[in-house]
Protein backbone atom coordinates (compact mmCIF):
# COMPACT_ATOMS: atom_id res chain seq x y z
CA UNK A 1 0.00 0.00 0.00
CA UNK A 2 0.99 3.80 -0.93
CA UNK A 3 1.98 5.95 1.63
CA UNK A 4 -0.65 8.51 -0.18
CA UNK A 5 -3.00 5.18 0.14
CA UNK A 6 -2.40 4.79 3.80
CA UNK A 7 -2.68 8.86 4.58
CA UNK A 8 -6.43 9.31 2.48
CA UNK A 9 -7.35 6.24 4.54
CA UNK A 10 -6.57 7.97 7.98
CA UNK A 11 -9.27 10.91 6.76
CA UNK A 12 -12.16 8.03 6.32
CA UNK A 13 -14.40 5.98 8.45
CA UNK A 14 -16.41 3.09 6.85
CA UNK A 15 -20.07 2.13 7.50
CA UNK A 16 -20.85 -1.55 8.84
CA UNK A 17 -24.20 -2.69 8.76
CA UNK A 18 -26.11 -5.61 11.08
CA UNK A 19 -29.18 -6.68 9.31
CA UNK A 20 -31.34 -7.67 12.38
CA UNK A 21 -33.12 -10.10 10.28
CA UNK A 22 -29.52 -12.35 9.31
CA UNK A 23 -28.04 -11.56 11.87
CA UNK A 24 -24.64 -10.82 9.93
CA UNK A 25 -22.05 -7.87 9.82
CA UNK A 26 -21.38 -6.48 6.25
CA UNK A 27 -20.05 -3.49 4.70
CA UNK A 28 -22.15 -0.84 3.48
CA UNK A 29 -22.17 0.09 -0.43
CA UNK A 30 -24.47 2.14 -0.59
CA UNK A 31 -28.34 2.65 -1.67
CA UNK A 32 -29.93 1.41 -4.77
CA UNK A 33 -32.75 3.87 -6.36
CA UNK A 34 -35.42 2.31 -4.62
CA UNK A 35 -33.80 3.05 -1.22
CA UNK A 36 -32.52 -0.65 -0.53
CA UNK A 37 -29.41 -0.90 1.51
CA UNK A 38 -26.77 -2.47 -0.54
CA UNK A 39 -23.79 -4.11 1.26
CA UNK A 40 -20.61 -6.35 0.39
CA UNK A 41 -18.90 -8.97 2.81
CA UNK A 42 -16.05 -7.50 4.40
CA UNK A 43 -12.76 -8.91 2.67
CA UNK A 44 -9.77 -7.39 0.79
CA UNK A 45 -11.55 -8.17 -2.33
CA UNK A 46 -14.13 -6.11 -1.94
CA UNK A 47 -12.67 -3.09 -0.35
CA UNK A 48 -12.84 -0.39 -3.17
CA UNK A 49 -16.42 -0.87 -2.73
CA UNK A 50 -16.80 -0.08 0.39
CA UNK A 51 -18.99 3.35 0.96
CA UNK A 52 -15.98 5.76 2.44
CA UNK A 53 -17.27 9.23 4.89
CA UNK A 54 -14.70 11.46 5.74
CA UNK A 55 -14.63 11.41 9.33
CA UNK A 56 -15.38 15.24 10.05
CA UNK A 57 -17.85 15.13 12.65
CA UNK A 58 -20.36 18.12 11.21
CA UNK A 59 -19.74 16.59 7.37
CA UNK A 60 -20.50 12.87 9.10
CA UNK A 61 -23.17 13.50 10.77
CA UNK A 62 -25.14 15.85 7.69
CA UNK A 63 -23.97 12.69 5.03
CA UNK A 64 -25.67 9.73 7.94
CA UNK A 65 -28.64 12.35 8.39
CA UNK A 66 -29.14 12.22 4.95
CA UNK A 67 -28.40 8.93 4.09
CA UNK A 68 -30.80 7.08 6.74
CA UNK A 69 -33.93 9.50 5.33
CA UNK A 70 -33.15 8.10 2.01
CA UNK A 71 -32.94 4.07 3.41
CA UNK A 72 -36.40 2.01 3.15
CA UNK A 73 -37.05 -0.02 6.48
CA UNK A 74 -34.78 2.20 8.33
CA UNK A 75 -35.55 0.11 12.09
CA UNK A 76 -34.25 -3.36 10.20
CA UNK A 77 -31.03 -2.03 10.28
CA UNK A 78 -28.08 -1.17 12.93
CA UNK A 79 -25.11 0.73 12.14
CA UNK A 80 -21.51 1.26 13.44
CA UNK A 81 -18.90 3.50 11.97
CA UNK A 82 -14.94 2.21 12.10
CA UNK A 83 -12.01 3.46 10.54
CA UNK A 84 -11.31 2.49 7.18
CA UNK A 85 -7.98 0.81 8.18
CA UNK A 86 -9.34 -1.56 10.65
CA UNK A 87 -13.29 -2.07 8.24
CA UNK A 88 -11.91 -5.80 7.95
CA UNK A 89 -10.62 -6.59 11.11
CA UNK A 90 -13.78 -5.07 13.20
CA UNK A 91 -16.59 -6.22 10.98
CA UNK A 92 -14.59 -10.36 12.10
CA UNK A 93 -14.21 -8.81 15.30
CA UNK A 94 -18.13 -8.16 15.30
CA UNK A 95 -19.33 -11.14 13.58
CA UNK A 96 -17.53 -13.45 16.15
CA UNK A 97 -18.98 -12.20 19.13
CA UNK A 98 -22.93 -11.62 17.13
CA UNK A 99 -22.56 -15.43 16.98
CA UNK A 100 -21.40 -16.10 20.45
CA UNK A 101 -23.69 -13.40 22.41
CA UNK A 102 -25.41 -10.74 20.67
CA UNK A 103 -24.42 -7.23 20.16
CA UNK A 104 -24.14 -6.32 24.07
CA UNK A 105 -20.53 -5.87 23.76
CA UNK A 106 -18.31 -2.93 24.50
CA UNK A 107 -17.11 -3.25 20.55
CA UNK A 108 -20.39 -2.97 19.63
CA UNK A 109 -21.54 -0.19 22.14
CA UNK A 110 -18.60 1.94 21.51
CA UNK A 111 -19.19 2.36 17.63
CA UNK A 112 -22.58 2.09 16.86
CA UNK A 113 -24.39 5.18 15.62
CA UNK A 114 -27.07 6.38 17.76
CA UNK A 115 -27.80 10.30 16.81
CA UNK A 116 -30.17 8.92 14.52
CA UNK A 117 -33.60 7.60 15.94
CA UNK A 118 -34.31 4.81 14.89
CA UNK A 119 -37.93 6.19 13.01
CA UNK A 120 -39.43 5.44 9.58
CA UNK A 121 -39.47 8.03 6.98
CA UNK A 122 -42.35 10.71 7.03
CA UNK A 123 -44.04 9.95 3.91
CA UNK A 124 -45.87 13.52 3.24
CA UNK A 125 -43.09 16.24 2.94
CA UNK A 126 -43.68 19.76 1.90
CA UNK A 127 -41.17 19.44 -1.30
CA UNK A 128 -39.26 17.13 -2.09
CA UNK A 129 -35.70 18.35 -3.35
CA UNK A 130 -34.41 17.80 -6.98
CA UNK A 131 -31.29 15.09 -7.61
CA UNK A 132 -28.88 17.87 -7.67
CA UNK A 133 -30.13 19.40 -4.26
CA UNK A 134 -30.53 16.03 -3.01
CA UNK A 135 -26.53 14.99 -3.59
CA UNK A 136 -24.82 18.10 -1.96
CA UNK A 137 -27.05 18.98 0.69
CA UNK A 138 -25.10 17.91 3.02
CA UNK A 139 -22.11 19.50 1.75
CA UNK A 140 -20.40 22.57 3.44
CA UNK A 141 -21.24 24.65 0.82
CA UNK A 142 -24.70 24.67 -1.43
CA UNK A 143 -24.49 24.57 -5.20
CA UNK A 144 -27.03 27.08 -6.04
CA UNK A 145 -25.21 29.67 -3.87
CA UNK A 146 -22.03 29.48 -6.44
CA UNK A 147 -22.24 32.37 -8.97
CA UNK A 148 -21.36 30.15 -12.36
CA UNK A 149 -21.33 33.27 -14.54
CA UNK A 150 -18.42 35.17 -12.57
CA UNK A 151 -17.00 31.42 -13.17
CA UNK A 152 -17.04 31.43 -16.82
CA UNK A 153 -14.21 34.32 -16.66
CA UNK A 154 -11.94 31.69 -14.81
CA UNK A 155 -12.75 29.14 -17.73
CA UNK A 156 -14.47 26.95 -15.34
CA UNK A 157 -17.93 25.99 -14.97
CA UNK A 158 -20.33 23.45 -13.29
CA UNK A 159 -19.95 21.15 -16.12
CA UNK A 160 -16.32 20.86 -16.56
CA UNK A 161 -15.63 20.36 -12.18
CA UNK A 162 -18.50 17.51 -12.47
CA UNK A 163 -16.10 15.93 -15.31
CA UNK A 164 -13.07 16.25 -13.13
CA UNK A 165 -14.36 15.17 -10.41
CA UNK A 166 -13.52 18.70 -8.29
CA UNK A 167 -17.57 19.97 -7.66
CA UNK A 168 -18.23 17.79 -4.97
CA UNK A 169 -14.81 18.16 -3.09
CA UNK A 170 -14.98 21.42 -3.12
CA UNK A 171 -18.70 21.04 -1.54
CA UNK A 172 -17.27 19.90 0.87
CA UNK A 173 -15.11 22.44 2.08
CA UNK A 174 -11.94 20.55 0.47
CA UNK A 175 -9.20 22.31 -2.13
CA UNK A 176 -8.79 20.53 -4.90
CA UNK A 177 -6.19 17.46 -4.75
CA UNK A 178 -4.37 18.82 -7.98
CA UNK A 179 -3.42 22.14 -9.48
CA UNK A 180 -6.45 23.06 -12.18
CA UNK A 181 -5.37 25.25 -15.19
CA UNK A 182 -7.40 28.58 -14.72
CA UNK A 183 -7.41 31.26 -17.40
CA UNK A 184 -8.17 35.12 -15.77
CA UNK A 185 -10.46 37.22 -18.43
CA UNK A 186 -9.53 40.83 -17.62
CA UNK A 187 -10.87 41.99 -20.85
CA UNK A 188 -7.35 43.37 -21.72
CA UNK A 189 -5.70 40.75 -20.76
CA UNK A 190 -6.33 36.69 -20.73
CA UNK A 191 -3.65 35.46 -18.07
CA UNK A 192 -3.18 31.41 -17.58
CA UNK A 193 -2.05 29.72 -14.48
CA UNK A 194 -2.07 26.58 -12.40
CA UNK A 195 -4.02 27.00 -9.02
CA UNK A 196 -5.40 25.01 -6.33
CA UNK A 197 -9.09 25.93 -5.55
CA UNK A 198 -11.19 26.05 -3.03
CA UNK A 199 -14.60 27.81 -2.00
CA UNK A 200 -14.44 30.18 0.83
CA UNK A 201 -17.13 32.91 2.08
CA UNK A 202 -15.92 36.79 1.68
CA UNK A 203 -16.94 39.27 4.03
CA UNK A 204 -20.05 39.52 2.47
CA UNK A 205 -21.06 36.03 2.71
CA UNK A 206 -21.01 35.69 -0.59
CA UNK A 207 -19.61 31.93 -2.13
CA UNK A 208 -16.25 32.50 -4.20
CA UNK A 209 -13.73 30.85 -5.55
CA UNK A 210 -10.29 31.10 -3.89
CA UNK A 211 -7.00 30.73 -6.09
CA UNK A 212 -3.66 29.88 -4.52
CA UNK A 213 -1.18 30.13 -7.25
CA UNK A 214 2.11 27.73 -7.02
CA UNK A 215 5.50 29.78 -5.74
CA UNK A 216 9.19 28.87 -6.42
CA UNK A 217 9.87 28.49 -2.49
CA UNK A 218 7.83 28.99 0.68
CA UNK A 219 8.44 32.32 1.87
CA UNK A 220 10.11 32.09 5.03
CA UNK A 221 11.12 35.29 5.11
CA UNK A 222 8.69 37.64 6.27
CA UNK A 223 6.71 37.22 9.87
CA UNK A 224 3.10 35.19 9.18
CA UNK A 225 0.58 36.78 11.15
CA UNK A 226 2.45 38.27 13.55
CA UNK A 227 4.85 35.04 14.02
CA UNK A 228 8.88 35.34 12.62
CA UNK A 229 10.56 32.19 11.53
CA UNK A 230 12.96 30.95 13.56
CA UNK A 231 16.16 28.76 12.23
CA UNK A 232 14.63 25.90 13.49
CA UNK A 233 11.43 26.54 12.00
CA UNK A 234 12.36 27.13 8.50
CA UNK A 235 14.90 23.67 9.04
CA UNK A 236 11.74 22.00 9.87
CA UNK A 237 9.10 23.40 7.53
CA UNK A 238 11.73 22.76 4.53
CA UNK A 239 12.78 19.56 5.28
CA UNK A 240 9.21 17.91 6.62
CA UNK A 241 6.75 20.32 5.58
CA UNK A 242 5.67 21.01 9.38
CA UNK A 243 6.82 23.86 11.56
CA UNK A 244 6.74 20.98 14.46
CA UNK A 245 5.21 23.19 17.24
CA UNK A 246 2.53 25.85 18.21
CA UNK A 247 2.72 29.00 18.18
CA UNK A 248 0.43 32.06 18.58
CA UNK A 249 -0.87 33.70 15.49
CA UNK A 250 -2.34 37.24 15.79
CA UNK A 251 -5.93 37.09 14.09
CA UNK A 252 -5.58 40.16 11.35
CA UNK A 253 -8.85 42.10 12.22
CA UNK A 254 -9.65 40.69 15.67
CA UNK A 255 -5.83 40.49 17.33
CA UNK A 256 -6.61 37.32 19.06
CA UNK A 257 -3.91 35.14 19.63
CA UNK A 258 -4.63 31.78 18.36
CA UNK A 259 -2.36 28.82 18.68
CA UNK A 260 -2.60 27.19 15.34
CA UNK A 261 -0.09 24.97 13.53
CA UNK A 262 1.62 25.81 10.30
CA UNK A 263 2.80 23.65 6.99
CA UNK A 264 3.70 23.73 3.89
CA UNK A 265 1.60 23.09 0.97
CA UNK A 266 3.77 20.62 -1.08
CA UNK A 267 1.87 21.18 -4.20
CA UNK A 268 1.99 25.55 -4.10
CA UNK A 269 5.03 26.07 -1.63
CA UNK A 270 1.96 28.40 -0.13
CA UNK A 271 2.15 28.29 4.24
CA UNK A 272 -0.95 27.08 5.29
CA UNK A 273 -2.10 27.37 9.56
CA UNK A 274 -4.71 25.25 11.33
CA UNK A 275 -6.30 26.39 14.50
CA UNK A 276 -5.00 23.63 17.74
CA UNK A 277 -8.66 23.39 18.49
CA UNK A 278 -9.56 22.23 14.55
CA UNK A 279 -6.87 19.43 14.05
CA UNK A 280 -8.73 16.24 13.76
CA UNK A 281 -6.59 13.45 15.07
CA UNK A 282 -7.20 9.51 14.83
CA UNK A 283 -8.01 7.48 17.57
CA UNK A 284 -6.37 4.44 15.97
CA UNK A 285 -3.20 4.42 13.60
CA UNK A 286 -2.67 0.90 11.42
CA UNK A 287 -4.11 -0.92 14.63
CA UNK A 288 -2.26 1.03 16.76
CA UNK A 289 -4.54 2.97 19.40
CA UNK A 290 -3.29 6.05 21.04
CA UNK A 291 -2.76 6.92 24.15
CA UNK A 292 -3.72 10.16 25.39
CA UNK A 293 0.03 11.36 25.72
CA UNK A 294 0.48 10.19 22.25
CA UNK A 295 -2.03 12.34 21.10
CA UNK A 296 -0.93 15.07 23.30
CA UNK A 297 2.27 14.92 21.27
CA UNK A 298 0.53 15.18 18.20
CA UNK A 299 -1.98 18.24 19.53
CA UNK A 300 1.85 19.81 20.23
CA UNK A 301 2.59 19.86 16.47
CA UNK A 302 5.41 17.31 17.12
CA UNK A 303 6.25 14.38 15.45
CA UNK A 304 5.50 10.95 17.18
CA UNK A 305 7.32 7.72 16.63
CA UNK A 306 4.36 4.76 16.86
CA UNK A 307 5.73 1.16 16.66
CA UNK A 308 3.84 -2.02 15.97
CA UNK A 309 1.79 -1.03 13.30
CA UNK A 310 0.27 -3.50 10.70
CA UNK A 311 0.61 -2.83 7.01
CA UNK A 312 -2.10 -3.90 4.66
CA UNK A 313 0.10 -7.13 3.77
CA UNK A 314 -0.04 -8.03 7.76
CA UNK A 315 3.78 -6.95 8.56
CA UNK A 316 4.84 -5.07 11.52
CA UNK A 317 6.36 -1.45 10.83
CA UNK A 318 7.19 1.32 12.95
CA UNK A 319 7.05 4.74 11.57
CA UNK A 320 6.90 8.74 12.57
CA UNK A 321 3.36 10.68 12.42
CA UNK A 322 2.75 14.21 12.19
CA UNK A 323 -0.32 16.49 11.74
CA UNK A 324 -0.03 18.44 8.57
CA UNK A 325 -2.02 21.28 8.06
CA UNK A 326 -1.76 21.52 4.52
CA UNK A 327 -3.33 18.07 4.24
CA UNK A 328 -6.10 18.56 7.34
CA UNK A 329 -4.83 14.95 8.99
CA UNK A 330 -1.59 13.29 10.08
CA UNK A 331 0.91 12.15 7.86
CA UNK A 332 3.55 9.47 7.75
CA UNK A 333 7.32 10.68 8.02
CA UNK A 334 9.17 7.40 6.73
CA UNK A 335 11.92 9.31 5.42
CA UNK A 336 12.71 10.13 9.49
CA UNK A 337 12.23 6.41 10.52
CA UNK A 338 15.06 4.49 10.66
CA UNK A 339 17.36 6.79 9.46
CA UNK A 340 20.61 4.44 10.14
CA UNK A 341 18.75 1.95 7.95
CA UNK A 342 18.18 4.24 5.01
CA UNK A 343 19.73 3.23 1.79
CA UNK A 344 22.60 6.47 0.18
CA UNK A 345 20.38 6.69 -3.32
CA UNK A 346 17.22 7.73 -0.79
CA UNK A 347 19.55 10.42 0.84
CA UNK A 348 20.88 11.88 -2.50
CA UNK A 349 17.68 12.12 -3.57
CA UNK A 350 16.98 16.22 -4.81
CA UNK A 351 13.91 17.54 -3.27
CA UNK A 352 12.49 18.63 -6.28
CA UNK A 353 11.94 15.11 -7.77
CA UNK A 354 9.45 14.05 -4.30
CA UNK A 355 7.00 15.87 -6.69
CA UNK A 356 6.55 15.48 -10.40
CA UNK A 357 3.91 18.00 -11.63
CA UNK A 358 1.97 18.21 -8.95
CA UNK A 359 2.03 14.89 -8.17
CA UNK A 360 3.88 13.44 -4.59
CA UNK A 361 5.97 10.80 -5.21
CA UNK A 362 6.02 7.79 -3.23
CA UNK A 363 9.61 6.53 -1.53
CA UNK A 364 9.87 3.20 -3.91
CA UNK A 365 8.99 5.79 -6.95
CA UNK A 366 11.80 8.10 -5.73
CA UNK A 367 14.30 5.31 -5.40
CA UNK A 368 13.83 3.20 -8.38
CA UNK A 369 14.27 6.77 -9.96
CA UNK A 370 17.55 7.11 -8.38
CA UNK A 371 18.28 3.70 -10.06
CA UNK A 372 17.56 4.91 -13.21
CA UNK A 373 14.57 3.07 -13.72
CA UNK A 374 11.59 4.58 -15.58
CA UNK A 375 8.64 4.96 -13.10
CA UNK A 376 4.57 4.95 -14.66
CA UNK A 377 2.38 7.81 -13.36
CA UNK A 378 -1.07 8.10 -13.91
CA UNK A 379 -3.96 10.87 -13.39
CA UNK A 380 -1.26 13.97 -14.36
CA UNK A 381 -3.45 16.98 -15.41
CA UNK A 382 -2.25 19.72 -18.48
CA UNK A 383 -3.12 22.81 -18.53
CA UNK A 384 -6.56 21.99 -20.13
CA UNK A 385 -8.00 20.04 -17.05
CA UNK A 386 -7.38 16.82 -18.94
CA UNK A 387 -6.12 14.09 -17.71
CA UNK A 388 -3.18 11.81 -19.37
CA UNK A 389 -0.51 9.32 -18.29
CA UNK A 390 3.06 8.91 -18.80
CA UNK A 391 6.77 7.61 -17.66
CA UNK A 392 9.11 9.69 -15.83
CA UNK A 393 13.18 9.03 -15.44
CA UNK A 394 15.15 10.87 -13.72
CA UNK A 395 19.04 12.41 -14.61
CA UNK A 396 21.35 12.21 -12.13
CA UNK A 397 24.18 14.77 -13.75
CA UNK A 398 21.78 17.35 -14.60
CA UNK A 399 19.24 16.83 -11.84
CA UNK A 400 16.22 17.11 -14.07
CA UNK A 401 13.12 14.55 -14.43
CA UNK A 402 12.12 13.97 -18.13
CA UNK A 403 8.51 12.80 -19.15
CA UNK A 404 7.98 10.68 -21.75
CA UNK A 405 4.40 8.86 -23.27
CA UNK A 406 6.43 5.55 -23.88
CA UNK A 407 8.27 3.52 -21.45
CA UNK A 408 11.93 4.01 -22.30
CA UNK A 409 13.35 0.70 -21.82
CA UNK A 410 11.15 -0.25 -24.38
CA UNK A 411 12.15 2.20 -27.05
CA UNK A 412 15.98 1.39 -25.84
CA UNK A 413 15.10 -2.60 -26.33
CA UNK A 414 13.34 -1.59 -29.55
CA UNK A 415 16.58 0.22 -30.64
CA UNK A 416 18.89 -2.32 -29.98
CA UNK A 417 16.78 -5.23 -31.40
CA UNK A 418 16.68 -3.03 -35.45
CA UNK A 419 20.46 -2.57 -35.11
CA UNK A 420 20.95 -6.19 -33.90
CA UNK A 421 18.37 -7.61 -37.44
CA UNK A 422 20.07 -4.98 -39.24
CA UNK A 423 23.55 -6.26 -38.64
CA UNK A 424 22.52 -9.64 -39.06
CA UNK A 425 21.21 -8.89 -42.51
CA UNK A 426 24.52 -7.37 -44.03
CA UNK A 427 26.46 -9.60 -45.47
CA UNK A 428 29.48 -11.25 -43.77
CA UNK A 429 33.17 -9.82 -45.09
CA UNK A 430 35.46 -12.44 -45.35
CA UNK A 431 39.34 -11.64 -45.88
CA UNK A 432 40.57 -12.75 -49.13
CA UNK A 433 44.38 -15.25 -49.10
CA UNK A 434 47.33 -13.50 -50.87
CA UNK A 435 47.92 -16.12 -53.32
Amino acid sequence: MSVETTQRQVEHDVLLVNDKTKNKIQVVKGLDKDGKLETVPATKKNQNQFLKVDRNGDFFSNFFSNFFSQLKNPTQFTFFRVPELLTIKMANQMQKELNQSGPTHELFLKHQITEIGNEPKKENKVAEPTKEEGQYNSNKFDIKDIDWDSLSRLGLSKEKLQEMDLLEPLLQGYKTKDLVAVNLDLGSAVFSLDARLSLQKNEEGKVVMALEGVKKYPNLNVPLYGHEFSKQDKHNLLKTGNMGRVVDLVHPTTKEKIPSVVSVDRLTNNLVVTRVEKMQLPQEVKGIVLSEEQLQTLKEGKPLLVEGMTSAKGNLFNAEIQFNAAKGHIEFLFDNTNKQSQTQNQSQLSDDLKTFRGKELTEKQQSDLLEGKPIYIKDLIDKRGNPYQGYVTYNKETKQADFSFQNPNKEQQSKAQSQSEKQAAEPKKTKGRKM
